[in-house]
């Protein structure tokens, strides 16, 4: 691990305990650097750094990977919070495979980083979320849930993602998303996105209505006509039991 990237952190830790600002979006939402921590992991080596805002009491994190402050281009994915996903394994999503493959594909990279944001279920909440399942279970899908529930489709909000790329000095970012919501979020409180990295994952007959949904009504840029080539799914393949070095030499 980079002990330089450690050090240059702390130093930004320091720098924002009295860091005072109008804040982001309509809510003024302002992060504050916390605690940063070396992470070994089974996807790679990265330091995880805490972040708190002034909005609630969720506490969202940044895993990083290699020096990104003061850096350009910086591999950035976004991801929302999925308890059921993420922890239990549950087929119903694809949010734990989005997960695991953002940190594979960035513990493969010299520099990127994955903002694990406190935004369960599209920003619902968990008991939300479980009665928008149970309306699903019904027969509605994943937007008509939510709808019904007194809820946007999605109710998620980037400012503080936003807030977290410029509190770690991040000059611009190629953002690994489907969602172009994402990148107008993050353009709109000022982050610069050189590049979309596309993030598509194998479907299971679980989850298949449920990403049909995203495209279908969502707006998320995933194709299901089965065709070649297409440039959303033109990442590298990442096979377990690859090297750290195989995986690398896959984005060189």
């Amino acid at each position: 691990m980079s002990t330089l990237m450690h050090e240059k952190i702390q130093v930004l830790l320091e720098e924002d305990c009295c860091h005072d600002c109008e804040g982001y979006g309509e809510d003024g939402i302002c992060v504050h650097i916390e605690a940063i921590a070396e992470l070994p992991t089974r996807f790679g080596d990265f330091h995880i750094v805490a972040f708190s805002n002034n909005r609630d009491d969720k506490e969202h994190v940044a895993i990083v990977k290699g020096d990104v402050i003061g850096a350009d281009d910086v591999p950035v994915r976004l991801h929302s919070e999925c308890l059921t996903g993420d922890a239990i394994g549950s087929l119903r999503c694809d949010c734990r495979d989005q997960l695991e493959a953002a940190l594979k594909k960035i513990g493969g990279m010299e520099r990127g980083m994955v903002l694990y944001l406190r935004q369960e279920g599209r920003g619902i909440g968990l008991t939300n979320k479980i009665r928008a399942y149970t309306l699903q279970d019904q027969g509605l899908d994943t937007v008509e849930a939510n709808l019904a529930l007194g809820f946007r489709d999605d109710e998620r909000d980037y400012a503080v993602a936003a807030h977290m790329i410029h509190s770690l000095k991040v000059q611009s970012v190629r953002l690994m998303t489907n969602n172009p919501k994402k990148i107008a979020q993050l353009e709109q409180h000022g982050v610069k996105v050189n590049e979309r990295l596309p993030h598509i994952l194998p479907t299971n007959e679980h989850n298949l209505f449920y990403l049909q949904t995203k495209a279908a009504k969502s707006g998320h840029m995933i194709d299901f006509r089965g065709k070649g080539h297409m440039a959303e799914q033109s990442d590298p393949t990442i096979v377990e039991g690859m090297s750290e070095d195989q995986v690398k030499a896959l984005y060189e």
